[in-house]
């Protein structure tokens, strides 16, 4: 990857979105002193991931926020984002598809912090990832800044490993390790708790087989009980069933009587019915002439009263004629007055007015002399208030010193009470006993002193616990180690044994040979031991003689019998023959790789393997083939056969291959077996001796802590005992010396009352005076203004009588002029009655006439024949309806006598039927009860013709018998069977989740294992390479001299890395010898080796050669310019020679005070037009 372009945007004083372009290899960053430049390297670090903002220059990460100027104002966030041309594709992982790549941090004010690559959210840690093993990060060795060198240099040898470990690329290595712990970890956690589990899963196990034992028989006494229930049941049931069927009957005779009564009823209902409708009929022609007969009357009543009306009508007008008449008369003499009345009042009216002019006239001489008065006596008032008001001030101040003279005696008598209470308090004062004090101070400290010693022990005893612990680990891991290879050494044993007794039991020789009586007679490849390798190639000479049996000499006699009756199967019998064979000498005949455990087979196999030569292999035999001799076979490893003419290929029975393989397993298994047994059981003695020294540590320590605690409680309660009665002597000593400051105040408060209370005296003495001399000059002044408004309101009041006399004029003109108008209207209105009544006297003559009744006396008369007749008819019809009723009554009472008859009938049925009922529901009942305990109808039926003579009452004696044995077992675990069946099944599941975990165990460790052993490699290699590029490139940089690398540990995981270096013509012991120059060349020394073994993609120089003279940094810069072709490198120089090597400059300027701007410029394009302008 190649840095293309670095943007920033409000990252310290880059404030504006600034853009970096970096197109060259060789790009440096000029400019003043604290212009900026450096945060252009803290910006990149920044992104890479740096989380500590003491290595960014600032006290927090919000530092990093532009904060302002005099003229800006701060910033909310800031952003740094590095772009990358990926067109190699050498990103890690999903990152490498893309050709191009962005890393992009922000961040702001409220401390959020936000990671992205390709504008995609990611994490930190994704960030880290991207670049691990490049050289590049927060504190990588490929950024270099000002104080990178001496932490370089002055590193310890384990901080040196670090960029060792980052050239090598196997930080990834680490951190797969450190998941891979961190899982061994939880794994053995988790069968710490899986072991647990699994022995408390024992411990309940047991409890459960004993209650699964208890339920067992509750289960029993349960089954017996519901047997004999069911019996109860079906005796109650056939009773119930009996029962029912007995009132069926009597409930059907007592229906059949009462349907009888009940049709008689009827019949007697159905003449009520016909009675009732005549009835009904009779009584609707009484209503009818009834209702004529009201008609008739109601038209009587009417005319009567239409004759009554008339007549009063005619008394009411001819009253109305004399009312009129006097009314008439009346307003008359009302007219008659009114005009008196009038020339009375204008008489009246003209009086009042020369009243009016008189009065009016004394009121104006009246207004003109009362405003001397009123200045008078305004001026008398005047000074009346103002000596009110001396007079008044004098008495305020006198009342002030009178009230502070009775408070200052309060306060004086108050003082005095304090001073005489706080004398009791002291008296009252209880010295504490301060030997006490010293008593528990002993008693305390003899207790830290215990509690102390007791501490160490505990500590001693933790220690020894945790030692027992390490030892009962160590000891279980190799008892589990040693009963796991026992375990499987045994699981293959037995499964060889069972492979070659099944082989060998294969086929129906063996019932041939139990037949023949050479059962007992082992096999041949049960006798021969065969050298290792070699197990094939006998297998393909001899095959089915494998299995060949010897005989004995017993057996010889039925040798002739086999002869002349063969088995009728492929066996092999070897005879007892003795050998007068030479030995076969020579190292390649297959015979020499073959050992007997008896003698006598020996001449056996030399007779069958003559002539079997062996070969190392096809090729040698191959090669040998052509010098065999006649009857000589050749034989590989492989089992394939070679004789002069032909080659036979190899190809394993089924049934019978490996059988000397396994065999020499299953020898070899067997001693393994044998070899293990001791060692187990000095495990498991081990592990018993190590749980007994754990039990009894822990019980130590337990008995330790209870004495530390006791001794802790102890020395609690001696502390609290000492706290408090040292707070009792400071409290009884402040006590003492508050009531002596306070016994000072206050008699320096006594004194000063004494004092305020002599002067208060004295002011009150001359206030009385001035107040005496006050209160006579205001007497006088009240004197002359008392005469003053005497005056003013003899003044007033004769203005007031005149004002009086001039509106009760006033008051009479209106009077008179309101009176004229009232006789006036009342003169008019009379005129107008008088007129009205005339027109009400002819209307009142008019209707007076018509008022005759000789038409309605008519009508009366023959209204009153009508109704007589209408009252004939009416007591006619009464007389028949009530006929009727005398006999409805009577067919009342008979149907009334049948209804008493039918309630007995009703009843017996009523309790018939619940007799059934509770009968049927009975049976019902336990039927249900039946059915619910799981018979069917059929068996229901079975049982009930099973019961015979059996009663309930002995049924409910055993159900009683039983039920107590059952209470007497007390609470039982019903599902302690169920529970049992599960805790095994779980315990079963936890056994091979613990297996599991055992082997999760070993693989992870395996994996550990692996991961050091590769790193422990890839360290190494690269230790000897960075060590190489050192040796070399120190003395070009220093024109001579040596430098190297040592390993301070023997193991490379985790041993430091030391830097020895030597300038030419210096034996220094130590690097920190060495001048800052020196020790600059040494730094950039290492990490160009670094940078040779591992190129980052690009490097960061911070004023590196700063230190270094003008003959160094061309040196230094020549070297920089040789590793360009596979680093960029971005520098930060003050120097004209590192100027000079950069194909391209960026300049940060500030312009603007506290604000950076970049200035780019292409030195190649500058040149360029410097020689075009020189040309």
């Amino acid at each position: 990857m190649r840095l293309n372009k670095l943007k920033l945007a409000g990252f310290k004083s880059f404030v504006d979105p600034t853009q970096v372009e970096l197109p060259g290899q060789l790009i440096g960053v000029v400019g003043p002193n604290g212009c900026g430049k450096s945060n252009i390297m803290d910006a990149v670090r920044w992104v890479l991931g740096e989380s500590r903002a003491t290595e960014l220059r600032g006290e927090s990460m919000q530092d990093v926020i532009f904060n302002g100027t005099s003229t800006r104002k701060p910033v909310s966030r800031a952003s740094v984002e590095m772009v990358f041309d990926n067109s190699l594709g050498r990103a890690v992982g999903q990152w490498s598809q893309y050709a191009e790549l962005s890393v992009k941090r922000m961040l702001t004010r409220n401390g959020q912090s936000d990671y992205f690559i390709n504008n995609l959210k990611v994490r930190r840690k994704d960030v880290t990832d991207l670049f691990m093993g490049t050289g590049l990060g927060p504190r990588a060795y490929a950024i270099i800044g000002q104080g990178t060198v001496s932490r370089i240099i002055e590193a310890k040898p384990e901080e040196l490993r670090v960029f060792l470990e980052e050239a090598a690329g196997v930080t990834r290595y680490k951190e797969r390790r450190k998941e891979t712990e961190g899982r061994l970890s939880d794994t053995r956690e988790n069968l710490a708790r899986l072991e647990d589990i699994r022995q408390e899963l024992g411990t309940q196990i047991s409890r459960l087989e004993s209650q699964a034992e208890v339920a067992e028989r509750y289960q029993g006494l349960q089954a017996e009980l519901m047997g004999t229930q069911q019996k109860l049941w079906s005796v109650r049931l056939l009773e119930g069933r009996t029962d029912a069927t007995v009132l069926s009957a009597g409930l059907a005779t007592a229906q059949v009587e009462l349907e009888e009564t009940t049709a008689r009823q009827r019949n007697i209902e159905a003449e009520l019915e016909t009675l009732r409708e005549a009835y009904y009929t009779a009584n609707d022609a009484v209503q009818t002439s009834q209702s004529a007969f009201f008609s008739i009357n109601a038209e009587v009543a009417t005319i009567e009263a239409d004759i009554r009306h008339r007549q009063e009508t005619r008394r009411n007008l001819e009253a109305r004629l004399v009312q009129l008449a006097a009314e008439k008369q009346s307003w008359q003499q009302r007219q008659g007055q009114a005009a008196q009345d009038i020339v009375r009042w204008n008489e009246l009216q003209e009086h009042a007015a020369m009243r009016l002019a008189q009065a009016q006239e004394m009121m104006d001489r009246a207004r003109e002399g009362l405003p001397a008065f009123e200045g008078a006596e305004r001026e008398a008032q005047a000074q009346a208030s103002q000596f009110r008001g001396e007079l008044s001030g004098l008495e305020q101040r006198l009342q002030v010193a009178q009230a502070n003279r009775a408070n200052a005696e309060r306060n004086l008598a108050r003082v005095d009470q304090q001073i005489e209470r706080l004398t009791r308090d002291e008296a009252a004062l209880i010295p504490p006993d301060t030997e006490q004090l010293q008593v528990l101070a002993e008693a305390r400290e003899a207790a830290g002193m215990a509690l102390e010693a007791l501490q160490e022990q505990q500590a001693a005893a933790e220690q020894a616990v945790h030692e027992a612990e390490h030892e009962m680990q160590a000891a279980t891991e190799r008892q589990r180690e040693l009963q796991a290879e026992l375990t499987r050494t045994q699981a293959r044993h037995q499964a060889l044994k069972q492979l070659q007794e099944r082989v060998q039991a294969t086929g129906s020789l063996p019932d041939w040979l139990k037949k023949a009586g050479l059962q007992d007679r082992p096999a041949l490849w049960q006798q021969i031991r065969v050298a290792p390798g070699w197990e094939l190639a006998v297998e393909a000479v001899l095959r089915d003689r494998l299995k060949a049996v010897a005989c004995g000499q017993q057996n010889l006699p039925d040798l002739d019998r086999w002869f002349a009756e063969p088995p009728g199967l492929r066996v092999t019998l070897m005879l007892p023959v003795a050998s007068d064979a030479a030995p076969t000498s020579g190292a390649d005949w297959l015979l020499n790789r073959i050992d007997c455990l008896e003698i006598g087979l020996k001449p056996i196999l030399e007779c069958w393997l003559s002539g079997i030569r062996v070969a190392s292999s096809l090729d040698d035999a191959r090669a040998r083939q052509m010098k065999l001799g006649a009857g000589e076979i050749l034989v590989t490893p492989e089992g394939h056969l070679l004789d002069r003419y032909s080659v036979t290929f190899f190809a394993p029975d089924a049934a019978d291959h490996g059988l000397l393989e396994r065999q020499q397993e299953l020898e070899a298994t067997e001693a393994r077996v044998a070899e293990l047994s001791d060692p187990v059981d000095e495990a498991g003695r081990s592990v018993e001796g190590a749980r007994d020294q754990l039990r009894s540590s822990r019980q130590n320590l337990e008995t330790l802590r209870q004495q530390a605690q006791a001794v802790q409680q102890e020395l609690a309660g001696r502390t609290l005992e000492h706290d408090r009665l040292v707070q009792t002597i400071r409290h009884h000593e402040e006590r003492h010396k508050a009531l002596k400051l306070s016994k000072a105040e206050l008699t320096t408060e006594h004194a000063a009352e004494i004092g305020r209370l002599e002067e208060l005296s004295a002011l009150l003495q001359n206030l009385e005076g001035a107040v005496a001399v006050a209160q006579t000059s205001l007497t006088e002044r009240l004197s002359v203004r008392e005469a003053s408004s005497r005056a003013l309101r003899d003044a007033r009041d004769a203005m007031v009588k005149i004002e009086r006399d001039v509106q009760e004029a006033e008051f009479s003109c209106r009077e008179c002029q309101t009176r004229l108008d009232d006789l006036g209207t009342q003169s008019r209105l009379s005129v107008d009655e008088c007129r009205r009544i005339d027109d009400a006297i002819a209307q009142s003559k008019s209707e007076l006439e018509g008022a005759d009744g000789d038409e309605l006396r008519e009508k009366l008369e023959s209204a009153l024949m009508l109704r007589g007749e209408r009252e004939q008819a009416l007591a006619e019809v009464r007389d028949s309806a009530e006929s009727h009723a005398a006999a409805l009554r009577t067919q009342e009472e008979n149907r009334l006598r049948l209804e008493q008859q039918l309630d007995p009938i009703r009843t017996r049925i009523n309790d018939h039927q619940l007799k059934l009922q509770a009968a049927e529901l009975a049976a019902a009942q336990y039927e249900a009860l039946l059915s619910e305990a799981g018979c069917s109808t059929e068996q229901i039926d079975a049982l009930i013709q099973t019961i015979g003579d059996l009663k309930p009452a002995p049924l409910q004696a055993a159900i009683t018998r039983l039920q107590r044995e059952i209470e007497a077992m007390g609470p039982v675990n019903l599902a302690a069977l169920v529970e049992l069946n599960s805790a095994q099944e779980r315990k079963t599941f936890l056994d091979a989740q613990s297996d599991d975990l055992m082997r999760a165990m070993e693989t992870l460790e395996n994996a550990i294992r692996r991961i050091d052993k590769e790193t422990r490699a890839l360290l190494q290699s690269t230790f000897d390479s960075v060590n190489d590029h050192f040796g070399a490139l120190f003395p070009t940089l220093f024109g001579g001299g040596e430098a190297r690398l040592i390993m301070t540990g023997d193991e490379i995981l985790d041993a430091g890395v030391q830097v020895m270096a030597q300038p030419p013509g210096k034996k220094n012991s130590t690097i920190h010898l060495l001048s800052g120059g020196e020790k600059t060349l040494t730094a950039i020394a290492l990490v160009f080796s670094l940078f040779q073994l591992n190129p980052a993609p690009f490097c960061l120089l911070d004023e590196v050669d700063a230190p270094l003279d003008d003959a160094n940094t061309v040196r230094f810069c020549e070297m920089v310019k040789r590793m360009s072709d596979k680093t960029q490198f971005l520098f930060i120089s003050h120097n004209k020679i590192a100027m000079e090597m950069g194909n391209q400059l960026v300049g940060v300027t500030m312009q603007e005070f506290g604000v950076s701007r970049i200035v780019e410029v292409d030195m190649e394009e500058a040149l360029q037009m410097r020689e075009t302008t020189v040309g």
